[in-house]
């Protein structure tokens, strides 16, 4: 078996094989690299030592058995017997289910997801999105401080859980999308900057040096990056990447990183006989993300579009703070603008930012199903003091209400684990760092960050006590009680009535009408000849929809239809969809 490690500063390079060591040799084709044979079988642990320094797991290692700082083992991807074929699965007509492995269930294990992927095949959604799978410190955290970006967390089932679990996903139709993070790796366990420049400080980013995209040795990094992207595709048969915080991507290079990582993919993706595709999270506020590289852009398949979750979120519950307040003042303006034309920051003034903000989007070239919309997200939840969801100070009628604009707007839907039937658990940020003053750290931190805001430090939950991360694991059985099952038959209309609707599925921006009233607090949208009418008062309202009605599809209340004149009374904190060509 052939090892190769790049470490261009090095003097001597060794690999250490299950006790033995074996001197690499300088490859003289390629600067920087090292490379050796040896025996090597299936499970067998090893290591790379530079310089005579201690033994370090591999930067491309696929599988960390004893977490971040241990050897590295080896894998041999061809021993899994894949349980039949794909065909792939893109994001056309595409609803989105977002969830984390290790709150998903108590168990927190891959295969405790797999055995409820029956549950998300039923409510209709078709693609799962897993947070960050690398190996982060301890047995629990969120990923986004995870390392060994080829590898698999050894807690959640390691790499052969993985590939059980995608199988599984297939074999319900569902697709399977992987958050990936490039713009940082954690603080404990990562030894790339022995290896080489994998970061540089030509630029910085808020968790310190940026990852070396444009500065020398920038090459083998791209290198390193596409290649860890382009084996969870391959290896695990997934069917998309979500790219963390692109935004943190700091790249001069003429040829900008996130363009030849979609080439890449795409080529792939040709190779396979599969579609492949790449969402990006950006706070840009830039349609070149997601337009085409032939028309000069960055060639994303898709992004999440956090406009529409924060006109959403100020219009059901009237928070003003941070980067809500530019929404907040005209909130249902706000949520009209998202719907027709993607962007809320089009190059308008942000006093959030205290700059113009956001370009265009050219809704006659940019389909809608390119950004994805959603009223709750690890972020927007995991990211507030106390992991508050929404159905923690919303009526079911409010959910209902955010819930029908999503799932019938003219995004890609995306839905946050166990808001569908309006889960009373919290998600809350946890850790499990091993380090104990990078634990205080974290821990002074997050309460430091909060009191700024005026919380007191007893009200923000420790991340380092095993508690936050157990009251952040869904209650399965409420999901079959009162309001929450009520909530969850809601979201299971709503996206079958999605499904069966070509309307609901009509991409063009262009085309969506929306009417609404900021004092009343009503909103009409139409698309095609379906009208949906949310009411966020406290009283009835009539909503004029300029047509007769005639066929009811979906209320959340009992509704009477209206008669010739077109308008419909709307019960208060309710939603309804009707037909009227």
């Amino acid at each position: 078996m052939q090892f190769e490690v790049w470490a261009p500063q090095a003097e001597r390079v060794e690999l250490l094989l299950e006790g033995a060591t074996h001197a690499l040799e300088r490859d003289t084709d390629r600067v920087g690299w090292w490379t050796g044979t040896a025996d090597a079988a299936d499970g067998d642990r090893y290591g790379f030592r530079l310089d005579g320094g201690p033994l370090l797991p591999d930067p491309r290692s696929a599988r960390q058995p004893d977490g971040p700082d241990g050897p590295s083992a080896v894998v041999d991807h061809r021993r899994y017997a894949w349980r039949g074929e794909w065909a792939g699965r893109d994001l056309t007509g595409a609803v989105l289910y977002e969830l984390h492995v290790g709150t998903y269930t108590e168990e927190g294990t891959l295969d405790a997801v797999a055995a409820r992927l029956g549950h998300l095949a039923e409510l209709g959604v078709t693609h799962v999105e897993l947070m960050p799978l690398c190996p982060v410190p301890g047995r629990y955290g969120w990923g986004y401080d995870g390392v060994s970006l080829w590898a698999v967390h050894e807690p959640y089932g390691g790499p052969e859980a993985l590939k059980r679990f995608v199988d599984a996903a297939h074999e319900l139709g569902l697709g399977v999308v992987l958050d990936v993070v490039h713009n940082h790796l954690g603080p404990s366990g990562n030894y790339l900057p022995v290896f080489g420049p994998y970061f540089t400080d030509t630029h910085h980013t808020p968790w310190g040096s940026a990852v070396n995209l444009d500065a020398a040795g920038s090459d083998e990094v791209r290198a390193y990056l596409t290649g860890s992207a382009l084996a969870w595709l391959r290896e695990y048969r997934l069917d998309g990447l979500r790219l963390d915080a692109i935004h943190e991507l700091h790249d001069r290079r003429a040829l900008p990183f996130l363009e030849e990582l979609s080439a890449e993919v795409d080529e792939l993706a040709a190779r396979l006989g599969r579609p492949l595709f790449l969402i990006g999270e950006s706070d840009l506020g830039d349609p070149r993300v997601i337009t085409p590289r032939a028309e000069g852009g960055l060639g994303l398949h898709a992004q999440w579009n956090d406009d529409v979750h924060h006109a959403l979120h100020a219009a059901v519950t009237g928070e003003r703070q941070g980067y809500y307040a530019d929404f907040a003042r005209e909130p249902l303006a706000a949520v009209a603008k998202t719907l027709t034309h993607g962007f809320f920051h089009d190059g308008t003034y942000s006093t959030f930012r205290g700059r113009r903000h956001g370009r265009p989007l050219d809704r006659a070239r940019v389909p809608a199903h390119r950004l994805l919309a959603y009223t709750q997200t690890h972020d927007q939840v995991g990211n507030r003091a106390q992991g508050d969801r929404l159905a923690a100070s919303l009526s079911p009628g409010l959910l209902a209400c955010a819930a029908t604009l999503v799932l019938t707007g003219p995004f890609t839907p995306m839905l946050f684990m166990g808001e569908e039937w309006a889960a009373s658990t919290p998600w809350q940020y946890f850790t499990d760092h091993t380090d104990p003053e990078l634990a205080e750290a974290v821990r002074k931190g997050r309460r430091r960050e909060f009191a700024a805001h005026g919380w007191a430090e007893a009200d923000i939950p420790d991340p380092q006590d095993p508690a936050t991360r157990e009251r952040s694991c869904l209650n399965w059985p409420e999901r079959e009680t009162g309001d929450h099952a009520r909530v969850l038959a809601w979201y299971r209309t709503l996206i079958a009535l999605r499904r069966a609707r070509m309307d609901l599925q009509n991409p063009d921006l262009a085309a969506v009408r929306v009417a609404f009233d900021e004092r009343a607090r009503w909103l009409a949208c139409r698309r095609g000849d379906v009208r949906v009418a949310v009411n966020l008062s406290g009283a009835p309202v009539s909503i004029p929809l300029g047509r007769p009605v005639t066929r009811l599809l979906a209320a959340w209340s009992p509704i009477d239809i209206p008669g010739t004149d077109g308008l419909l009374t709307v019960p208060p904190e309710s939603a309804v969809v009707v037909e009227a060509p």
